[in-house]
């Protein structure tokens, strides 16, 4: 029944180590990012990457099996490298490469491990028939599927990964489906093959299952809980890569081991080399996965970050469809092979006997010419494996300058690196080289947004709006539909006076992405400013709508949102749409006393006040004028309370309140403006108070002594 022996069949080639592993990545990795990034990316060089060339092993290395499945050995394999030298030249298929990597990679895992359950559950003795077979392979489906819908719910915020966008409440109720349907599925099929060879036989098959469960269907019902973001790097580039490709190795090692001799081979342990077989894979998965960038890089100044994720994508996509391919118990060779039967096996060794070892290639042959060239490559792909690895390690080390100088040197063309070497260099004060840096790293990968943001970032600080603004303009001709570079050149156009231009940046902006809240807030400003005060208000609303859909510590300070709520009522108010506005002033006046902001919550009353008194609302207009005074005088702003007691005085003349009242006002209002600087009063209040003096006689006099009487009864007033 065992492949190897027990142990090693149920840890690895089971994945019964799936729960501590998972549990110490999980716990462990956020804390200590830098070392299990230094493990992981050591562990590919006799892990992951060797798993990749098991399967080019298994493809190409006899004639039979290269005939066999020439469609793809050969047809899809030159599809794949016109598809590697078309997306170095045209980066922007990168995400949609990515993203069917990332998408395929969790079903790859779930293909791998329904054909090892499978596989163990007939070395158990089950011969199971098509409807357990089917119930099965449904519960394998339905766990993935649950991942792939946490995979392309909502917005993608990784710009590699093209999320499909499925709304959270569909995906949510869909998910819930998908569980019950996996253990209705999963209790069938497994009570269907107990009874036929019984628990404890199944137990390697059913800790498969277990693994499968641990590695796709809990982690959707924990975020499916807790509404979490599912990272999907996670399930293609941790440890789960490297439980599968360790599962890979140990299954495709004893394929290998059987396919070289079979019984012979277990009587003459010299055919069948072990430490070679692996050394092979070594090398070729190095030579997979390490040269490319190196020499796109190099010879021909491609981005290295950019060109190692199209061939790590690449490679993982090719190795898919391979995969899919060759491994199938269907397969009577396969199946002899894996399931120990030892008829099949003896007519399956009879077939590979009569087949000799396929040489492709002089260099494959055994000649002593052919051997130092082979042995020359290994130690060269070992030595470059050995110096990526160096550079690695060097990359990681962002608080040292000196580190990343040094991987520089064994290669510049790599516009993350130049990134953390300008980051560096700002933060010891070297601004030339960091400007240096930034723009090499715009040069080595014009379409990325990230080292032409991190310049235009640092020229705006360095008040170089004209270079600045060139830079947006270059950057366009790019990425002629990116909505933010667009609303950075529609702000610096205004910069320069270019009003038409901004607007036109800022509406393309919102033509291409609806969700651009800076988008909406600038282009309403501007149009304010134009006397457009409908159009203005429409995108002061937006703005905020999108505002309340970010996460809390995303938004700007409630101070600004209440502002911003202010001048969306004065554009409403502007506009004639009297409602709209009275209920924005009553929303920023209720923001305002929760945030304690009384000069705030004072001018919302103000304005409401004056909409309602214009409105003939003039007992509602009276208490929010007199609760705005009792805010001034708490908040002792001058300036504030000035323009306030005039505006009250002036209301209360306009609808025919006494002129002892509004002379009152119009005193304090030039009392509070004589504590500031500069007087925010108009100049027509002189004249308003000659007027009321003459109407007054006498009796403006007596107020001017002691206007307090007044002003209390002005506080208190009612119709």
């Amino acid at each position: 029944m065992w492949i190897y022996n027990p142990w090693l069949d149920l840890i690895v080639g089971c994945g019964a180590w799936s729960l501590p592993l998972l549990l110490i990545s999980y716990f462990s990795l956020p804390a200590n990012a830098r070392m299990w990034s230094i493990v992981f990316y050591g562990l590919a060089l006799f892990v992951n990457y060797p798993h990749y060339m098991a399967t080019i092993y298994r493809a190409y290395h006899r004639a039979e099996d290269f005939e066999k499945y020439r469609t793809f050995t050969v047809h899809v394999t030159g599809l794949i490298v016109l598809t590697l030298l078309a997306s170095h030249y045209w980066v922007r298929l990168l995400p949609w490469i990515f993203t069917i990597y990332l998408t395929w990679s969790p079903w790859h895992y779930s293909g791998q491990n329904y054909g090892l359950f499978m596989m163990f559950a007939r070395r158990a003795g089950a011969n199971p028939d098509k409807h357990t077979r089917g119930a099965i392979y449904g519960a394998f489906i339905v766990s993935y599927l649950v991942l792939f819908l946490g995979f392309h719910t909502g917005h993608s915020n990784d710009p590699l990964f093209l999320s499909l966008g499925i709304p959270a409440v569909v995906s949510k109720w869909e998910q819930v489906l998908l569980i019950v349907a996996f253990v209705l599925l999963a209790g069938f099929g497994v009570r269907r093959l107990a009874s036929q060879a019984g628990w404890r036989p199944l137990a390697p098959a059913l800790t498969l299952f277990s693994s499968q469960f641990l590695w796709f269907l809990l982690p959707g019902c924990v975020l499916l809980l807790k509404h979490l973001d599912l990272p999907q790097s996670r399930y293609s580039t941790g440890i789960l890569a490297i439980m599968h490709s360790a599962q890979y190795l140990w299954i495709t090692s004893y394929y290998a081991r059987r396919e070289a001799g079979g019984r012979k081979a277990e009587s003459k342990s010299s055919r069948w080399r072990q430490l070679a077989y692996f050394g092979v894979l070594v090398v070729g998965g190095i030579a997979l996965f390490i040269p490319g960038p190196w020499v796109a890089s190099r010879a021909f100044h491609q981005d290295f970050t950019t060109s190692f994720l199209i061939f790590t994508a690449l490679v993982n996509i090719h190795h898919f469809i391979l995969d899919g391919v060759i491994w199938k118990l269907r397969d009577g060779r396969i199946a002899a092979l894996l399931l120990n039967s030892r008829e099949q096996v003896s007519e399956a060794l009879a077939s590979a006997q009569g087949t000799a070892v396929a040489r492709l290639r002089w260099m494959a042959g055994t000649s002593k010419a052919a051997r130092r060239l082979q042995v020359s490559a290994a130690i060269l792909l070992l030595l470059w494996g050995s110096v990526d690895q160096v550079r690695h390690y060097l990359l990681l080390r962002n608080d040292d300058a000196a580190a990343l100088e040094k991987a520089a040197r064994l290669d510049s063309f790599d516009s993350q690196l130049q990134m953390k070497l300008a980051r560096k260099e700002l933060e010891t004060g070297d601004a030339e080289k960091a400007e240096r840096s930034l723009r090499r790293a715009m040069e080595i990968s014009p379409t990325d947004p990230g080292p032409r943001q991190a310049l235009l970032k640092y020229l705006l600080e360095a008040k170089r709006l004209d270079e600045a603004y060139r830079l947006t303009e270059a950057s366009l001709t790019y990425h002629p539909k990116d909505p933010n570079l667009l609303v950075d050149h529609g702000i610096l156009a205004l910069q320069f006076d270019h009003s038409d231009q901004a607007v036109a940046d800022w509406k393309q902006a919102l033509m291409l992405d609806s969700n651009q809240p800076l988008a909406h807030l600038y282009l309403a400003q501007e149009l304010d400013r134009q006397g457009k005060p409908q159009e203005a208000a429409t995108h002061y609303r937006s703005y905020l709508e999108s505002v309340a859909q970010q996460e809390a510590g995303g938004r700007p300070q409630v101070d600004v949102i209440i502002g911003i709520i202010l001048r969306m009522a004065d554009c409403q108010a502007r506009a004639s749409e009297t409602d709209f506005a009275l209920k924005s002033y009553a929303m920023a006046e209720q923001l305002a006393i929760q945030a304690k902001q009384p000069k705030l919550e004072s001018v919302a009353d103000v304005n409401q006040a004056g909409l309602l008194g214009r409105s003939g609302r003039l007992d509602d207009a009276l208490q929010l004028y007199q609760k705005a005074l009792q805010l001034d005088s708490v908040d002792t702003d001058s300036e504030a309370a000035a323009v306030d007691w005039f505006t009250y005085g002036r209301f209360l003349d306009d609808s025919g309140f006494s002129d002892r009242l509004v002379y009152a006002c119009l005193l304090k209002a030039e009392s509070e403006a004589r504590q500031v600087s500069k007087s925010p009063l108009p100049d027509s209040i002189a004249g308003v108070q000659v007027k009321l003096e003459k109407r007054l006689g006498k009796t403006a006099d007596s107020i001017r002594r002691d206007p307090e009487p007044s002003l209390q009864q002005a506080l208190t007033l009612r119709r």
